[in-house]
Formats: C-alpha cells, structure tokens, sequence
C-alpha cells in the first residue's frame, strides 16, 4: 500500500511534532480545561481513533468537523490542534502544499496565550513542507522559528539536526559541519541511540562530500553499528544509501550492494522515497538486464506515487468542500427560521416592525455574501477543472504514447549498444522537451510591467521553421490599466488560439494584431490555413476559448466561411 505512511522520512523531521503532541499530552488538556463542546469533542475523538489507525482520510474527515464546530473567538487552542493534525496528514500523503495551507491557517489564531510546543509543532511542519518544496530559505526560516522557542535539548537537536539537513540539501556541507559537531557532545543526543546515530550519519555524510573521506567513512560506520544494534531499519536505509554514495566512484560493485542493502529496507518499512532513491543508485551502477530490470521497477513505482498522492490531494479537497458546502446550507435553514419567528412575532406586536426588518436586511446580505461566495467558489472549481482537464489530455495525446515506446524500447534493446544507448537518451530528450512545454503553457502569468512582453514572447514561441507568427502592434495599450483577470483570459484564449493553430491549421503564416479605441481592445487573429468548415468542430475544439471571453463580458467572432484560412475577432472591454 502507498498511501500507507507514504512518506514516512518526513517522520524522523517530525519527531519534534510528536513530542510536542503526545509527550506533553496536551490534547487531553484542551478537553479539559476548555469550555465543554459536545460537537467538538465526538468530532475529536472519532478523529484521534482514525488517526492512530492510519485511517487518514476518515480522520482528515473528522478533524475537519471539529474545527468548524469550534466558535473561532473563544476556541482558539481547539481549533489550532485540529489544524495541527489535518496539517500533519496533509503532509504525510505528500500533499505539501495543501499542508502549508492549513499550518499557515493555524498560525492565524495564534496569540500570547498559546502554548509553545503548539507553535514548535506547527513551525516544524512548515520546515518539512517547504524542505519537500525546494524552498529551502523558508524551511531554515520556520525551523529556526521553531528554535527560539524550544523548551528543551532535545527539541533543541532535532530542530538543529534538520536545519542541517537542509544544508545538507543545499550542498553547503561546512554549514552542516557546523551545526552538526557541536551536537555530538550534548548529553540529551548521547543518551539517545537513534538521534546520536542519526547525527553520526549526517556528519559522516558532509565529511565525505567535503572530501574528507577517511572521517566520513568513520563517523557513517559508527551510525551504521548502532542502527543494527537498536535494529533502527529507517536509520538503515540512510546508513546504506549514504554508503552507496560512498563507493559510487572508487567501488561500483559494492555501491550497488549497498544500493540493494538500502532498497531491502525501504521496502521493509514500505518508505516509498527511500527506494526511489535506492533504485536510481542502482540503475546507475547496473547493465544490461538488470539496468531495465531496475528501471522498470522505479518508473513503476513513481507512477503509483504520483496516483496515490494526487488522489489523496482530491479526497482532502472534496471533505473540504463538502463541509463549507454543509455548514452555509445549515446557515440558510438557521436564517430561515430565523425569519419566519420574526414574521410571528411582528404580527403579534407592530412595535418591533422596525428592528424585523433591520434584522431581514442583514439576513438577506448574508445569504447573498455566501451566495455569491459560493458561486464565484463553483466557476474557480469549473476553471480548474477544465484547465486539469487540458492537461491530462495533452499528457495522454502528447506524452503518453512516447513514454510507453521509450520504455518498450529499453525492454527489448540491448543498452550496452552505443547506438542504442543513443536512441534512448535521445528518446527522454524529447520526453523532457514535451513536459517542459506543457509546464510553460500552464505555467503563472506575470501580471505587472511585463505582461505585453511576456504575451509577445509567448506568441513568437510558436515561431518555426513551417510557420512564422507576424505581430502587429501600434502600441496605444496601456496593460498596466487592464484588469488582472482580463490579462489572463486574454492570455489564456491566445495561448489556446496558438495551440489550435499549431495542430490543425497547416498554415505556413499566423498574424495577430492589437488595436484599442475608448471603450474596447481589439484583437484579431489569421491564418493562411485549411480553416474550419464544420461548425460542430469548431464549437468542441475551441468551447473554452469562448467561455473565457464570455466571464469577462467581451465578444468572440469566429470566421469560418472564408474558402482559405481561419479568423478571429476578439473584443475585451477596458
């Protein structure tokens, strides 16, 4: 099972949660001492059980519930540990994203009162999410967050030790020395095998890449014991690949045994990354059979990664939405009856006429607030949906099909053939061009000084050696005045407009034009190609570029009659 402790390495990082949370045990103390709340505490303990089962879409489930049954103004600390949880789950299927979310929702509740070693868990958790990100300025910056407020050496190591590890990351091994030396002499890292053999390992592994060979290999030797002593199998995985690292140069068989060593345990205690890891350092010390062997392996793998944690990211997404969408219905009906006592209650006596319909008139802004909340929620939802849906669509006609032959040909061609060899690389090549030019078209718009740049740039990337895009332009638009929304649509139908034109057109020129007046901008577009004669077609194939224009109130022309090539005329109000 992947979705099972998907990513458990972020469990060493988390260590710190884990002390914060049960060691102190301060949920009980929230039930406790905090005003009673029936809803919260059914919520919560339905919650605690499907967490500790690994359950985590149920619990997910229920600490979402309890969260909203919280009053925000006089709950805070309840709402916070639910939010500390959903975090925590979020991170453990890889949704890394959606954990700083809700982590950083956390932080907004927070106040004087609140305890430290919630502010330590939650800061942890936001150094791990953004670590997983890349983003490893901010990951030191929580980290380091975390450490102001640490309440004792032990916390004090682990937070170090990660802080490290990012430096580690970043290739900026004398930083992690440095940090890392010092915490061999403190007694709480002594006393405690598996954080002293952790420690032992990182440093070893910064010697060795600081060149210092001889002292790596020592301290990595020295974790490696005690990791089979106290029969630590995730610290061993890390013994192995950093030994696999080790002999990657000056001994590549034993490199690869080692590899294999840390894949054993990886897939022991189901670390998913781990093996990952382990099977790309044998990929690159095998041949032959046994190199397409491991190849196999990891591409199937990864692919069942990425299903599990998308899927998990979409399960979180929906609870989300099904709660708001439960709570404002459960707000309507309230309102409802709400206006109906107050009905009642102004036939019985005219003299509260008057605070009635002060009261209807708020009732009625607060329906219309989530109406309209709702519904600018539902068409962000439509917009997204339809954008995942162009994407998995390019993937599978664009990428799909070249992924599934490259990895045919590795099955089936000897790789030891230097042409063959050559035919793979170039085969990923253009597995990578692909990716990368789906990524560029759906990548974040720049909305300031640069947009008229950008746009053009993107227009002329269409450029080739079969069709040459002509740019017109007197340049009477002020961008910087037009809405960001306006800018995106337009973006985003040209961009499609320039798709569509790559794929069925077969014109040999393409021109667009920019005009503007005082109350519109004008953009055309042609082409020299076969056109689109059957209007069914043209309304499938180019739906989302009229929808687009439509949101923002402006007009589409397609021309379509014309016996050669293919126009548009798009207005965009100012």
């Amino acid at each position: 099972m992947i979705t099972k402790k998907l990513h458990f390495p972020n469990f060493y990082l988390s260590l710190i949660v884990l002390l914060a949370l049960f060691g102190c045990n301060k949920k009980s103390h929230i039930i406790k001492n905090e005003k009673s709340n029936a809803a919260y505490q059914i919520y919560i303990d339905y919650a605690e059980k499907y967490f500790a089962d690994s359950q985590y879409n149920r619990a997910f489930f229920y600490y979402n519930k309890s969260k909203l049954a919280c009053n925000p103004s006089e709950e805070k600390v309840k709402i916070i540990y639910s939010l500390l949880r959903m975090s925590a789950i979020q991170q453990i299927q890889g949704d890394y994203a959606n954990s700083e979310t809700s982590a950083t929702e956390a932080i907004s509740f927070f106040n004087k009162k609140t305890d430290n070693q919630y502010k330590i868990a939650i800061y942890n958790i936001l150094g791990i999410n953004y670590k997983s990100l890349f983003d490893y300025e901010n990951a030191i910056y929580y980290y380091n967050q975390a450490l102001k407020i640490a309440e004792n050496e032990l916390q004090k190591t682990i937070l170090k030790n990660n802080i490290a590890v990012i430096y580690i990351d970043k290739q900026n091994y004398e930083d992690a020395i440095q940090i890392l030396t010092p915490l061999l002499s403190v007694k709480e890292v002594i006393e405690n095998n598996e954080n002293y053999a952790r420690v032992l390992d990182n440093l070893g592994f910064s010697y060795f890449k600081t060149g210092n060979s001889k002292k790596g290999l020592d301290y990595i030797n020295q974790a490696l014991k005690i990791r089979k002593q106290i029969k630590d199998d995730f610290g061993l995985t890390s013994s192995y690949q950093h030994l696999s690292e080790f002999y990657d140069q000056t001994n590549p068989v034993l490199s690869c045994h080692y590899a294999q060593l840390s894949y054993a345990k990886a897939t022991k205690v189901n670390n998913v990354n781990d093996r990952l890891k382990s099977l790309k350092q044998l990929i690159k010390n095998s041949t032959g059979n046994q190199s397409k062997k491991f190849t196999e392996i990891y591409f199937r793998i990864n692919d069942s990664l990425n299903k599990a944690t998308q899927k998990a990211k979409n399960q979180f997404a929906k609870i989300k939405y099904d709660s708001t969408k439960e709570k404002n219905e459960n707000l309507v009906l309230k309102a409802q009856k709400a206006e109906n006592a107050l009905e009642l209650e102004r036939q019985k006596n005219k003299n509260y006429v008057s605070y009635f319909f002060i009261f209807l008139g708020i009732i009625t802004a607060t329906f219309y607030y989530y109406y309209w909340q709702k519904k600018n929620k539902k068409e962000k939802q439509k917009a997204v949906y339809e954008s995942e849906t162009r994407i998995s669509k390019k993937l599978h006609d664009e990428l799909a099909n070249d992924v599934y032959q490259t990895m045919a040909f590795a099955e089936t061609q000897d790789l030891q053939n230097p042409i063959k060899k050559e035919t793979l690389l170039g085969s990923l090549d253009k597995i990578y061009a692909l990716t990368r030019n789906i990524s560029r078209e759906n990548s974040k718009i720049e909305m300031g000084a640069r947009f008229e740049e950008e746009l053009k740039e993107m227009l002329s990337g269409y450029n080739n050696d079969h069709v040459k895009i002509i740019i017109k332009d007197n340049g009477d638009i002020n961008w910087q005045k037009i809405e960001p929304e306006k800018k995106i649509a337009l973006h985003r139908v040209l961009q499609e407009l320039m798709v569509n034109m790559k794929k069925h057109s077969q014109c040999s020129f393409a021109v667009i034009s920019f005009d503007s007046n005082e109350k519109h901008i004008e953009i055309n577009y042609s082409d020299d190609g076969v056109g689109i004669k059957d209007s069914l077609i043209l309304k499938n194939g180019l739906s989302n570029v009229e929808n687009r224009i439509h949101t923002i109130n402006g007009t589409i022309i397609f021309d379509s009659e014309t016996t050669k090539g293919f126009k548009v005329k798009i207005a965009i109000p100012k």
